[in-house]
């Protein structure tokens, strides 16, 4: 057997242990497990299945990253009330304080010089919506790329992905919207879908007032908001709006399975896994029937006639599986697409640049894939 080979195998193995303690009583496979107990911690055994599985497979850099959450003391989200999970530290919180500790600065400013952003309104498809606009150095106009954050349309906001939107906008010198969607369980499916559309169609009738080239518009987004992304551009081709010049999903959500190989192979994951995937889906959702709505199952939707595509994707991630399958359906719909996979980092690294050097890689990937969709 070959030492690649070797390596799968040995993958392969811890992620059907990982696999296998999901199956079981969280009182089996956790001895601190426990929703409302007061003993919301990572249990003891998935906490060291999943460093294990960091220490074979993670670049050094993001090992630091997801040791510096740890040291914030996160809650397994799953276990958690909305209210708690939206208190919990997060990896951009990790990020800041991976920077003191190294003597850094963790201005934007300086992480991502010639970029000020301000923060106003976009018209959402049932009212105003806080969004933030980052906006590059000079006269303009620039491009557009409207972004949606991630957080599983449960967690998060604009400032959770600031680093991310922030670089996309220095990346590909673009005026970049970041749109706070409402999220689920207050506002359950498919209202962020229709507030991602609507923050659309807002951008094409009034970036020109920000300094923004409405003839090139784009749609980003990372994690959920890859799949807002996504469906939005679907969403405008059957509206008959402007067609998006690019889409940019960055480890998006595409299909409702939690049974794909990435999901048995990191069902523990840090800093997201299996269980956490279905706990943002129960959040919502009403009813299970909505898992086969198109909007979930964008890998099964009608792609024809969409703008080009490009995939960035986690190796250790639950949803690295969703980006191949888009891939390959989006090249039986003749779409252009582009997806590059990155080995050694996890979900959400892509905002993590000031520490990480893939996602630096990435980020400058994705820069150069809009800057080419603009003519730049």
């Amino acid at each position: 057997m070959s030492a690649t080979s070797h390596f799968t195998v040995r993958v392969g193995a811890i992620g059907a242990i990982a696999l296998l303690l999901t199956a079981l009583s969280p009182a089996r496979a956790d001895d601190d497990a426990g929703k409302g107990t007061g003993n919301e911690r990572p249990g003891k055994v998935s906490t060291a299945i999943a460093k294990g599985l960091g220490k074979i497979r993670l670049d050094g850099d993001m090992l630091a990253l997801l040791k510096a959450h740890e040291g914030l003391k996160p809650k397994a989200i799953e276990k958690l009330d909305v209210r708690a999970a939206r208190a919990n530290p997060t990896v951009a919180d990790a990020v800041q304080a991976l920077l003191r500790q190294n003597q850094r600065s963790t201005d934007p400013a300086q992480l991502a010089p010639g970029i000020t952003s301000v923060d106003a309104t976009v018209q959402g498809a049932a009212g105003p919506l806080p969004a933030r606009f980052y906006t590059p150095a000079g006269p303009g106009p620039f491009p557009v790329v409207v972004y949606f954050h991630g957080g599983g349309w449960v967690l998060a906001d604009k400032q959770v992905y600031d680093a991310s939107a922030r670089a996309i906008a220095q990346q590909a010198q673009a005026l970049v919207i970041s749109v706070d969607y409402r999220r689920a369980p207050e506002a359950r499916f498919p209202a962020a879908w229709d507030d991602a559309l609507a923050a659309y169609r807002w951008t094409l009738a009034n970036a020109a007032n920000r300094k923004g080239d409405t003839s090139r518009v784009a749609l980003a987004g990372e994690s959920a908001g890859g799949n807002l992304a996504l469906a939005t551009a679907i969403a405008a081709r059957d509206a008959g709006l402007q067609k998006p010049a690019h889409v940019l999903a960055i480890y998006p959500l595409m299909q409702s399975s939690l049974n794909t190989e990435s999901y048995l192979e990191n069902a523990l994951a840090q800093p997201l896994n299996r269980a956490m995937v279905q706990w943002f889906l129960d959040q919502l959702l009403e009813d299970k029937a909505q898992l086969k709505d198109w909007r979930l199952n964008l890998i099964d939707a009608r792609l024809a006639g969409l703008p080009p595509v490009t995939l960035i994707s986690a190796r250790v991630d639950p949803l690295r599986s969703d980006s191949a399958k888009m891939e390959d359906a989006l090249k039986r719909a003749d779409v252009l697409v582009e997806r590059r996979d990155y080995e050694g980092v996890t979900h959400e690294f892509f905002g993590a640049a000031a520490v990480v050097e893939k996602a630096r890689n990435a980020q400058a990937f994705a820069g150069e894939r809009l800057r080419r969709a603009f003519g730049n």
